[in-house]
């Protein structure tokens, strides 16, 4: 594929959405993807002379498919990528925050990791935590892992082992107003991380993420960006 140009470009941004989407930023078990990310894409994408298409990308082939050219863009943190020296990175779209989930009930919150000492984490499978790492290896912080982000809720409101649950703030809150949880549930204010989600593109696609960040700090301002977060919320 041709590298991007704003006035000879190829025509069509291949985004990759994955094939199980991350709800609420890529959504995809309708005919037609939705989510934050997609739809910033899809209203920045247009502006700048492109037709955007989806592609199904599983996260183990995408960085090699991006390398390619087969894919544009996908959404990244640049922190998640094994080397992101070789690809070229927007300014951030929306940040991702881990935080801590309580029942409404409960009197605990998170300021400091002491504030969990002797209290068991429900918390996804596989994920590190390099924050909290020192206590669950030690076993001052207790960790449950599960597998899906909506078991953490169910796990925690039915089990009276678990103290709190550990997530995304967004993904989170996307899960209890789906289930009707939302009342439920509190989040702390403090993150235990925060990492800015970008679009991933290909090294020669600079003039490309020059426009994409001129426009999405337009949308920015101009709240067109608010109202999409606000539809996911």
């Amino acid at each position: 594929m041709a590298a991007y140009s704003g006035e000879t470009g190829p025509g069509v941004f291949h985004f990759n959405v994955s094939p199980n989407g991350y709800p609420p930023y890529l959504i995809v078990q309708d005919s037609e993807p939705a989510g934050i990310m997609w739809d910033v894409v899809e209203l920045i994408v247009p502006r700048l002379g492109y037709q955007v298409e989806p592609r199904k990308i599983p996260r183990k082939r995408v960085d090699q498919m991006l390398e390619d050219g087969y894919i544009d863009g996908t959404p990244r943190a640049i922190e998640w990528t094994e080397e992101p020296e070789k690809f070229l990175f927007t300014d951030p779209v929306v940040n991702v925050e881990e935080v801590f989930f309580f029942p409404e009930v409960s009197d605990l919150d998170f300021e400091h990791p002491s504030d969990l000492f002797g209290k068991t984490v429900v918390t996804h499978l596989g994920y590190l935590y390099p924050t909290l790492a020192p206590y669950f290896e030690d076993q001052r912080i207790r960790r449950f892992d599960v597998s899906r982000d909506r078991d953490m809720f169910r796990f925690l409101q039915h089990g009276d082992r678990f103290d709190t649950a550990l997530a995304d703030r967004l993904v989170g809150k996307w899960i209890l107003r789906n289930e009707g949880m939302a009342d439920e549930f509190r989040s702390s204010d403090k993150a235990i991380s925060q990492y800015g989600f970008r679009l991933m593109l290909r090294p020669d696609w600079t003039d490309f993420a020059e426009s994409f960040n001129r426009e999405l700090e337009l949308i920015r301002e101009n709240g067109e960006l608010d109202a999409i977060l606000a539809n996911y919320r």
